[in-house]
């Protein structure tokens, strides 16, 4: 319609009913009585009976047109109330599951996990933990022929409702994207994340993360939490090619010690690496705001690696000492602190149902006259005091309950990470990601007469590790061994029966 308006031409249009025009009852009465009378444009509606060429005939139409505009905004109104209702409940408002999962046949209102899909979205996960960036995982995938998204629908039969680009293996940095910033991928519904401002609309903006509506455990995971998490940690901390095409495993979590700022990489133009460096950001070649806490990068890999290795032959030989020692105390605290919140919870709530039925026997005797209205104001402030400070205290012992769960969540994932390096030959970006938040530099010591550094290493979820000496290290295996030995007595020891 307005195509042919633009180019000029004379002709008529002829369409079955009017409120398929649009839903702007202004836009389609603009048409109607000044551009198609202009253009020497014939106008028929069949089902409104709408003839442009009868003119007294038209009288009803800019009326007709404010109807159809209330229908379509009615209707727009119910389906957005419709869809609300749907994603509150726990149902999925997307039309097609996200890459890796399908719907299931026996229950389309189901995902089940597209095994073919789920081994690479898996990949791209672990080439992120390797250090990857997303260009990189998209040329890796485009190398091994790994079909797109689009594709892989495409091959299962699946109508994706947008046209398929010509490369069958054309990965982009957005595709790889969307894939690791996808919290469905970890077992969670998440629903609302994207609206329209109008039904005039049809373009999708995004929602923020507070408007979210999130249910966990929905469906089967593709990828383990603490993998996905570690991976937003690392996307946050984007590690960039220098100006030589060179970048370091440890960019995005050194720290100064003094102002807390990240150390940049500065990689060296020559072809060996022992010249590649980092330096606080805060530096600036002597004109900042901090020294410059100087330090290579293979002396840093060869301290990061030396400590990781005694920190996983500690933990993995003394696994039960070094829970003793650390966090064993901590933990039984933590327990006995987190029964302890859970009863006053229980208390608390029960106050609260008491005090209701307080209230209810007071205002009927206060109507019955048994009360009078000074006494039962006073009571009911009284009331309304205690049940508003029982509310606080709720919401804070309910904080410090998942606060203390999730400590002790994070533990047991760094045990389990621990146990599963069991034999580490090199430091590798996949390994450093897996075992190490952050580590902070400190500034060069001359004091001695010789350059010494200190570095201090935080682990994740258990933050810096205390490795026992040598001598403490022969006392736990003798320990060790004399425990074991008594253990094998006892099991040895026949009982006597009476």
């Amino acid at each position: 319609m307005i195509d042919l308006v633009n180019e000029g031409k004379v002709g008529t249009i002829i369409v079955k009913d009017m409120s398929r025009l649009g839903r702007d009852y202004l836009r389609v009465g603009m048409y109607t009585d000044i551009i198609f009378p202009e253009k020497d444009i014939r106008f028929i509606a069949i089902n409104d009976g709408v003839d442009s060429m009868n003119i007294s005939g038209n009288d009803f139409t800019p009326i007709r047109n404010l109807f159809n505009e209330f229908h379509a905004r009615d209707t727009a109104k119910k389906v957005k109330d419709s869809m609300a209702l749907k994603g509150k409940s726990g149902n999925y408002l997307c039309t097609h599951p996200p890459y890796g999962y399908q719907k299931d046949p026996d229950n389309p209102k189901e995902w089940l996990v597209d095994e073919d899909a789920a081994k690479v979205v898996r990949r791209v996960y672990q080439l992120c933990i390797a250090g990857k960036g997303v260009s990189q995982i998209a040329r890796s995938l485009r190398q091994d022929r790994i079909l797109t998204p689009s594709w892989h629908c495409h091959e299962k039969g699946v109508r994706i409702g947008r046209q398929l680009c010509q490369d069958r293996y054309g990965w982009s940095s957005a595709a790889v994207v969307g894939i690791l910033e996808k919290p469905e991928y970890v077992g969670d519904m998440v629903n609302f994340k994207t609206y329209r401002k109008n039904y005039k609309t049809h373009r999708k903006l995004d929602n923020p993360k507070e408007k979210w509506l999130v249910f966990e455990d929905a469906h089967e995971p593709i990828v383990e939490r603490a993998v996905w998490e570690k991976v937003q940690e690392l996307r946050k901390n984007k590690r960039r090619y220098t100006k030589v095409g060179k970048t370091s495993m440890f960019s995005g979590i050194l720290r100064c010690a003094d102002c807390g700022a990240k150390l940049y990489f500065i990689a060296s133009r020559v072809v060996t690496s022992n010249q590649d460096h980092f330096v606080c950001s805060n530096y600036k070649s002597n004109t900042g705001t901090c020294s410059g806490h100087f330090i290579r990068e293979e002396v840093l890999k060869h301290m990061v690696f030396k400590h990781l290795h005694r920190v996983l032959k500690y933990v993995q030989q003394f696994e039960a000492a070094f829970v003793r020692s650390k966090y064993e105390q901590s933990f039984e605290d933590r327990q006995v602190e987190l029964v302890e919140l859970k009863r006053n919870i229980v208390k608390a709530n029960n106050r609260i149902e008491e005090l209701n039925r307080l209230f209810k026997r007071m205002y009927e005797d206060h109507v019955a006259g048994n009360l009078s209205a000074e006494r039962f104001q006073m009571l009911t402030t009284d009331c309304d005091a205690e049940q508003r400070q029982l509310k606080l205290d709720l919401t804070r012992m309910a904080a410090d309950v998942a606060r203390g769960e999730e400590v002790t969540a994070d533990f047991q994932k760094f045990l389990t990470a621990v146990r599963k390096h069991t034999d580490v030959k090199e430091l590798t970006p996949t390994v450093l990601n897996e075992l190490i938040s952050k580590i902070v530099i400190h500034a060069p010591d001359y004091s001695t007469g010789k350059r010494t550094q200190e570095i201090d290493i935080y682990y994740n979820s258990v933050g810096i590790i205390n490795i026992p000496t040598e001598a403490e290290m022969e006392a736990l295996e003798a320990e060790y061994k004399a425990q074991k030995q008594a253990d094998q007595s006892r099991r040895q020891k026949p009982s006597i029966c009476a």
